[in-house]
Order: C-alpha cells, then sequence, then structure tokens
C-alpha cells in the first residue's frame, strides 16, 4: 500500500523554499547491493539540475507514523531554520543518477545495507510513495584542458561514478577504480574503447579495510593534463587526497576527494559528542571563514585523526 501523502508544516509553496515532491515510480534491483528507484512527478519540472555528474540532493523521508515531513525555511546564506516544536525528519544526500527533463523521471541508486532507513526505504519503495527532494548541487570540475580522467570510488560512489562515464567528453580517456563487495556487484559501465576499470572485490565498503588508495598508488599518472576524481568512505578518502595533494602535489583543481560515508558511524558520532567544546568550536570557525578550502580541510582532517575520528 502507498504511503499517505505527505504533509508539510509552514509555507506550503515547496519550490520557491528550494523544495520539490516526487513519487515513486518504479523499483529496480541493480545488483545484490544496489536498488535503483525511479521518481517521477510534477516536482521534477521545476527541479534546478546541474548537469554536473556526480550532482546530488537531499532525500527527506516522511515520519512513517504520521506521514508528515516538518520541513527547514532556507535562509539567504544556506543555513536551515527549523520550526518550533517540529521534529525533524530523517535526511541524507544521494547521487541523481539519471534525469530526464522531457518523461519527467529521476533515478537513484541505493546502497543496500542493514540498518539504513534509506536502504531500507529503497528496498520496500513501491509505486505512489512520497518523497520531498531539494534542489541538486555538483562537485566534479574536469578542467578544460584535461586529456584523462581517473575515477575512484567504492559503492556509495559507484553511481556517481557510472554517470560520469556517461557524460565524458570523447577526447578524455577515463581509468576507473570501483571497490564493491563481491563480483556480482559490478555492473556495466559507458566505456571507451580508450578506457579501462579495475574492480575490487571483498573490502572496503563495511566488508574489510579498503584498498581504493593502493589501488590508485599502482596506476601511472600522465604528465599531460588531467583530473582525478574520488568519493567514498571518509578515512579512505582521507588516505587519497593525502597522496594527491601532499604526495604528488597536485593543484587543488586538479582532483576532487569528497567523503560519502562513514564507517562505524555511532562510535565516530560518540568520539566526536566526547570532544572538547572548543575543539569543535575551533572546527567549526575554520570552515566559516574565508581561508583557503583545502588548507582548512588540511588542518580539520588533523585535527580529527589527532582525536581519532
Amino acid at each position: 500500500m502507498p504511503a499517505p501523502l505527505v504533509s508539510f508544516a509552514g509555507d506550503s509553496s515547496l519550490t520557491n523554499r528550494g523544495f520539490h515532491e516526487v513519487r515513486v515510480k518504479s523499483r529496480q534491483k541493480l545488483t545484490p547491493g544496489m536498488v535503483r528507484v525511479t521518481f517521477t512527478g510534477a516536482g521534477l519540472s521545476d527541479l534546478e539540475v546541474t548537469g554536473i555528474g556526480d550532482e546530488y540532493l537531499r532525500l527527506f523521508f516522511a515520519d512513517p507514523k504520521t506521514g508528515r515531513t516538518v520541513l527547514p525555511e532556507i535562509g539567504e546564506d544556506g543555513s536551515w531554520n527549523w520550526p518550533e516544536g517540529g521534529e525533524k525528519p530523517h535526511s541524507e544526500p544521494y547521487t541523481v543518477r539519471r534525469f530526464d527533463a522531457e518523461a519527467a523521471e529521476m533515478d537513484i541508486d541505493f546502497v543496500v545495507h542493514e540498518g539504513g532507513i534509506a536502504s531500507e526505504w529503497a528496498q520496500a519503495a513501491e509505486p505512489g510513495m512520497a518523497m520531498t527532494i531539494t534542489n541538486p548541487h555538483g562537485l566534479y570540475e574536469l578542467p578544460g584542458d584535461a586529456r584523462w580522467q581517473i575515477l575512484v570510488c567504492d559503492a556509495t560512489g559507484l553511481p556517481a561514478a557510472a554517470r560520469l562515464l556517461e557524460q565524458a567528453p570523447s577526447h578524455v580517456q577515463s581509468r576507473v577504480i570501483v571497490e564493491v563487495a563481491g563480483a556480482d556487484h559490478e555492473q556495466v559501465l559507458a566505456l571507451s574503447a580508450d578506457d579501462s576499470v579495475t574492480w575490487l572485490h571483498g573490502s572496503g565498503n563495511g566488508v574489510g579495510p579498503g584498498r581504493l588508495e593502493e589501488a590508485l598508488r599502482l596506476l601511472p599518472i600522465p604528465a599531460t593534463p588531467g583530473y582525478i576524481w574520488s568519493a567514498g568512505e571518509q578515512k579512505s578518502m582521507r588516505a587519497i587526497r593525502r597522496y594527491l595533494r601532499h604526495e604528488l602535489k597536485l593543484p587543488s583543481h586538479r582532483y576532487k576527494v569528497v567523503g560519502y560515508w562513514i564507517d562505524k558511524l555511532d562510535a565516530w558520532q560518540s568520539g566526536w559528542d566526547a570532544l572538547d567544546t572548543s575543539i569543535r568550536e575551533k572546527i567549526d570557525a575554520a570552515w566559516a571563514s574565508d581561508r583557503d578550502r583545502e588548507d582548512v580541510r588540511d588542518e580539520v582532517e588533523a585535527t580529527l585523526e589527532k582525536h581519532g575520528l
């Protein structure tokens, strides 16, 4: 039975507030580790897509008991202001795997795992179920002179990597490293004759130590201009970023490294909550400053690692 209609607190003009209501059209199991949900609805006609291959948006999940979703007001600076007395809904960022404006369809691929609210919702999604989404934002920035790109990810980054391959300029050679739980989790990727993909099985993804950094180090880096994009578990991404920034000394416009999730999140959150307030305030102040983002990230990551985070 479809979930009840979502009701919204405050202003009913969702689009003007940066939110859009969509509905499930279908669900498809891609692999044992990935489920695709196709959304449709009038809300997609107002969606401000970027067209960037790794663009992501936030999903807001309705309260399963009431079907109600309380949404924040978005300030001019992008801050979220929640109405008093309203319980914040569960929300998570997800990659837009495919967007078809003409057909009014959008695909989002969900990694299957135990205990995840989004994962469980996706595995049970039925046509007609409602979802609230935000406008998407992209991070991938291929330099205009790039002749090659290296895409590195675990299962959570696979939807973005697959779309980036589909949209890659014909003159750009792509080399891809993907870490998944097993061979049956592989997907068919849009590779040209000059492209290559390396699949790593049985590591990372919460099943074992990650091997993405090790695999990336084995790849020769061409002398010609290029770009490296990487997405996955936070600590694995830190190691890759250190390699690119501090060992290869690539300028910041030649790479993008994004932490999509945190392994053992409950333990990490407990560690974060246990930090002295002054340390958390210093981290927040660093991010709020106008300093170079990569310098700030160096500082923040060093602080987190010092405290076991």
